[in-house]
């Protein structure tokens, strides 16, 4: 058996699968936001459950809103009570036993590369399109972090090809300005929604306003995409994945599998863009599944 956490900023989900990759048991609990060590407890409280449940010993690994350092300290999470804890060391304190953690993103693209929408994929680039905007990199499977614990983040670079009239861009929590993540995250459209109109609309509520044809939401998400498929003209210069795969709230909407690949196609270089745009196969559930997989069979 193998368990996998998934550790948001108002909930965490546990799940359980079996050898074949079907789901045998499932729990969540909100998240004790800003109590380090409640979250802890939480987490070894809902493995625990799940093995009462089961009569099984799993495998635990965690998928986090942030990365580790080479010291095995939390770094960049905006569940900002993580940062600078040795969370994988407690969590495996708790436990008895070794828990592997990882970036959130990156147990995207585990999951839908192991048996998802890029299952048999060797290089898989995936991306959330949330609250924030998230990358992780897969190769063959297995998660790519590299040194810094930083592969995929592409949240933090800025726009490319910014325009006048995006420089020097909206502060980002990282320190930095014009980042990505404040263009081409559910919370960049509603901002740049809001600055553009002077209405305080969420995301979701522009998407209605969209899909009925509404011409500033319609101009809202057409400056979103264009955004969108300048980064992920970067991506494909830099590492040229087999397939690009979406998750998070923005990932729903029809239309960015549509018109994302002729916003990318001209800024990649020699202009041929043949790489495939999918959705995350398992959804919200997706990032729960790869940090199962975080132990691979075998």
């Amino acid at each position: 058996m193998r368990i996998g956490i998934d550790l948001g900023g108002t909930k965490i989900e546990a799940l359980a699968l079996d050898d074949a990759g079907l789901e045998i048991a499932r729990h969540r609990m909100d998240t004790p936001r800003g109590d380090y060590d409640g979250t802890v407890a939480a987490i070894a409280g809902l493995v625990a459950r799940i093995e009462r449940e089961t009569g099984m010993t799993g495998t635990v690994g965690a998928g986090i809103p942030g990365s580790l350092r080479a010291n095995g300290l939390v770094k960049n999470a905006n569940s900002t009570w993580l940062n600078g804890r040795p969370f994988g060391e407690d969590l495996s304190r708790a436990m008895g036993r070794e828990v592997r953690v990882q970036n959130d993103a990156n147990c995207l693209a585990v999951s839908e590369a192991t048996d998802g929408a890029a299952a048999g994929k060797g290089v898989v680039f995936a991306v959330i399109l949330g609250t924030g905007c998230g990358g992780g990199v897969a190769l063959s499977g297995h998660v790519h972090k590299g040194p810094n614990g930083v592969g995929g983040e592409w949240g933090h670079i800025p726009l490319p090809w910014a325009k006048p009239e995006e420089l020097p861009g909206p502060a980002c929590y990282c320190g930095l300005s014009g980042c990505m993540e404040v263009w081409t995250s559910g919370t960049g459209l509603s901002m740049d929604y809001n600055a553009v109109t002077g209405k305080n609309l969420t995301t979701r509520e522009i998407a209605v306003l969209e899909a009925a044809g509404d011409p500033e939401a319609v101009a809202a998400f057409d400056r979103f995409v264009d955004r969108l498929g300048r980064g992920l003209a970067v991506i494909v210069n830099s590492l040229d994945p087999d397939v690009i795969v979406f998750g998070g709230g923005v990932s729903r909407w029809d239309r960015l599998y549509r018109d994302l690949p002729a916003k990318i196609r001209p800024y990649v270089f020699g202009g041929d863009f043949d790489t495939p745009l999918v959705q995350a196969m398992y959804g919200d559930s997706s990032g729960v599944r790869g940090a199962a997989w975080l132990w691979p069979a075998g």
